[in-house]
């Protein structure tokens, strides 16, 4: 199938065409006539697969121009970079229409991003819940004219503990609009949320042979301690030609530091580094030098495993398995896109195994344990997460308290005397006389 048994408009069919695109992915196909009919929609499918133009290419077909100032699209994502990634997609879709599609997160100046709403007006507004409801309660930013509603990562929304203001977001919109919702994953909690808010939402979810999943080759390499995967890596990334653009995703944002830390000084000017303690700039300069090719190792958390679109990442490396066995495959999906094959790597401690075990249920048939290969030095320096925590038995009984008998101290003299009476008694005597 192409864009034109979609019924797609010229406009949009000749941006696609600009960005070589020629015809629809799976979740594309199946959500376009669903979407266009105004169904409330949810939809499921793996990164990579082409999410964000399932929703922005049926609202954009049948938006019209409009002059008024408030929003009639409003988009919903987690992350300040994929709101940005959002914004530039729809902008390319829109090249031949003319519509204000603005964007908001936070991190940014509020008082800016306000008077931009206020000023030109926005048709599309795409944002994080955060800010969005921020702007919203100040009263520059009304939903009376919101006809669509889209909630893009839903799962990872979730998870980042966005929920209180989703739930303030949607007690201001209209109840009259179509309601849209993209995620990886259908867990519980994210069922409860469309018991909630969906009215017999259609689920249409894209089956396992559609996902990218098998064109990723898993190597697993089982190292003892932190330090001792940082030399592995080290010696694995001093080939560029075999490791030209690398995602390396690390545990938390201390790891990350540490990490870049060690990388830059093996490979100065090709280490980047990115997680929620850098600064907004910082992250967005990182993530586009990578993009551009000044590096190319990028560091990071979970804050970039969803919706970011890297092109040609060859290799993903995790330096240990994720908490949430889901956020492996989320993680690996940033190589092996658009019908190319990728590589990942992942390293795994003896006190990970458990976790790799459960990644291991999910990963597929893919997956090859490989043996270190010879002249990496093993680290004995442990983080202090990694060293084992001392025990000491208590060999001294304690004392009963069945017959102690309390605590009695014997009064000092001074404290001893007997009440003289007081003021009454006094004045008794002085009668007397």
């Amino acid at each position: 199938m192409n864009f034109d048994e979609l019924r797609i408009s010229k406009q949009l069919v000749n941006a696609l065409e600009d960005i070589d695109i020629v015809e629809p992915t799976p979740i594309q196909e199946k959500c376009f006539p669903r979407i266009a009919a105004g169904a409330d929609v949810i939809g499921v499918a793996q990164t990579g697969t082409g999410k964000t133009f399932a929703y922005l290419l049926p609202i954009l077909n049948s938006l019209e121009f409009s002059s008024q100032k408030n929003p009639r699209v409003l988009v919903l994502v987690p992350t300040r970079e994929l709101a940005v990634q959002v914004r530039d997609e729809a902008e390319k879709l829109a090249k031949y229409k003319s519509f204000r599609i603005k964007c908001v997160y936070g991190g940014a100046n509020i008082n800016t991003q306000k008077d931009n709403l206020y000023s030109e007006g926005c048709d599309v507004l795409i944002g994080t819940p955060g800010r969005i409801y921020d702007i919203a309660v100040t009263g520059v930013l009304r939903f009376a004219s919101v006809k669509r509603l889209v909630i893009d990562e839903v799962d990872e929304m979730l998870s980042l503990g966005f929920r209180p203001q989703l739930e303030q977001i949607f007690e201001m919109l209209p109840q009259k609009r179509q309601s849209m919702m993209f995620s990886s994953t259908l867990t519980d909690e994210v069922n409860a949320f469309i018991h909630k808010h969906f009215r017999s939402p259609e689920t249409i979810e894209v089956t396992r042979r559609c996902t990218p999943i098998e064109k990723i080759e898993q190597r697993v390499y089982m190292l003892p301690n932190f330090n001792t995967k940082v030399n592995f890596l080290t010696t694995v990334l001093a080939d560029a030609d075999e490791f030209p653009k690398v995602l390396v995703f690390a545990e938390n944002k201390k790891h990350a530091d540490l990490l870049f830390d060690k990388l830059s000084l093996a490979f100065p000017e090709r280490v980047g580094v990115t997680h929620s303690n850098k600064s907004q700039n910082y992250r967005f300069n990182a993530v586009k030098r990578f993009e551009d090719g000044v590096f190319n190792i990028l560091i990071a958390t979970d804050v970039v495993a969803r919706g970011i679109d890297f092109s040609d990442i060859s290799h993903v490396i995790n330096m240990s398995p994720p908490e949430n066995p889901i956020d492996y495959i989320h993680r690996i999906g940033r190589t092996g896109r658009a019908d190319k094959d990728g590589v990942s790597l992942l390293f795994v401690a003896p006190y990970e195994e458990d976790r790799y075990a459960e990644v291991r249920k999910i990963a597929g048939d893919n997956v090859s344990e490989l043996d270190v290969p010879e002249g990496v030095a093993v680290s004995n320096l442990l983080l202090e997460e990694e060293k084992p925590v001392a025990t000491h038995k208590i060999y001294l009984k304690a004392p009963s308290l069945k017959n102690s008998g309390g605590a009695f101290h014997e009064r000092s003299a001074k404290r001893q005397k007997t009440n003289s009476g007081g003021l009454k008694d006094k004045a008794k005597r002085k009668r007397k006389k």
